[in-house]
């Protein structure tokens, strides 16, 4: 290290450079450059097939990254190594299809067979780039031009600043095809369905207890059969329903602590009872209903559907599923 670096100062220059490049992206996307996405929102929504994304390098990384974030949210995408495509990958990519190329000088020689392809076969070419004046950019149908601004590496070569601008602009353009083809969290969920986030994507009928497992008492019931039913069934908490089978209220552990005083042989459940009580649907997603129990301290939520108590969800199988 040279003699007097601060690397603090440094790593802080790092930073600012990078966020300088990423404001001057951002006020760029309320002019033309939210415009030529827009039109690139359109063209891939108007193709039948994939969108292709390829670029070597650092870019090649960032493409491989836009075509995952793509897929994950909706939009059919293939990343294509460019290199590759010209030993036999071309034909991965279809007439149906279009190409997002990035390339931040725009004249990456391993990109050429895959522009020759595009314009042989006519499909689209979508490229990302900082130079408008690019062969890539000449041969493009729409150009997604970005800032020419300084590297965050104090030698300005390492892609620093340019590939953060490059995965702005791709997560720009995913999340505008989600919000146009009104892409839900349930679709979210049907291309997630592993890890913690793949659980918190679950609904909440599918992890709740119900049947025989649901703790219930009619309103009018001596507190002591209640106490009983809560300890059989194990949730730490009793629902009280009327004849016909609508919730009255809800009793839990907490509010028995806060009645000790009370003969639980002569007190009915109906004076004990919180009125309505904390109740969530059948068909909320499991990480709203973690935020729920999260936010109310609670171990357990009573599942209602048209006033009726369906189900029980507990912490432990937020757990158990790796939801929480």
């Amino acid at each position: 290290m040279p003699p007097g670096t601060d690397l603090k100062a440094e790593i802080l220059k790092a930073a600012h450079t990078s966020l300088n490049g990423i404001a001057t992206t951002v006020d760029m996307l309320e002019g033309p450059l939210g415009d030529a996405i827009l039109h690139a929102m359109e063209l891939i929504a108007s193709k039948r097939g994939r969108v292709i994304v390829t670029g070597v390098g650092k870019s090649g990384h960032i493409g491989a990254k836009a075509a995952a974030s793509l897929a994950s949210t909706g939009t059919p995408a293939l990343f294509v190594h460019a290199t590759e495509a010209s030993h036999g990958d071309l034909g991965m990519i279809t007439v149906d299809d279009c190409v997002l190329a990035l390339s931040w000088s725009g004249e990456t020689r391993e990109l050429s067979d895959i522009v020759y392809h595009t314009r042989r076969m006519d499909i689209p070419l979508i490229a990302v780039t900082s130079r408008s004046g690019s062969t890539l950019a000449n041969n493009a149908t729409i150009t997604l031009e970005l800032p020419q601004v300084d590297e965050a590496c104090p030698l300005k070569l390492a892609p620093t600043t340019s590939t953060l601008m490059q995965m702005l602009v791709c997560d720009t353009l995913a999340i505008g095809l989600l919000v146009r083809r009104g892409f839900t969290d349930r679709d979210f969920k049907h291309f997630h369905p592993g890890g913690t986030l793949g659980a918190s994507l679950t609904l909440v009928r599918d992890a709740m207890h119900s049947g025989d497992r649901l703790p219930l008492v009619r309103s009018g019931t001596v507190l002591i059969d209640a106490i009983s039913v809560i300890t059989e069934k194990g949730f730490g908490l009793i629902v009280i329903t009327d004849e016909e089978n609508n919730i009255r209220g809800i009793i839990t552990d907490g509010d028995l602590r806060r009645h000790a005083h009370v003969d639980a042989k002569l007190t009915v459940v109906d004076e004990v009872m919180t009125v309505g009580g904390q109740t969530i649907q059948p068909d909320m997603l499991l990480a709203t209903a973690l935020k729920t129990i999260q936010d109310r301290r609670i171990g357990a939520l009573v599942v209602e559907e048209a006033g009726k108590p369906v189900g029980i969800l507990h912490v432990l199988d937020m757990l158990r599923i790796g939801a929480a």
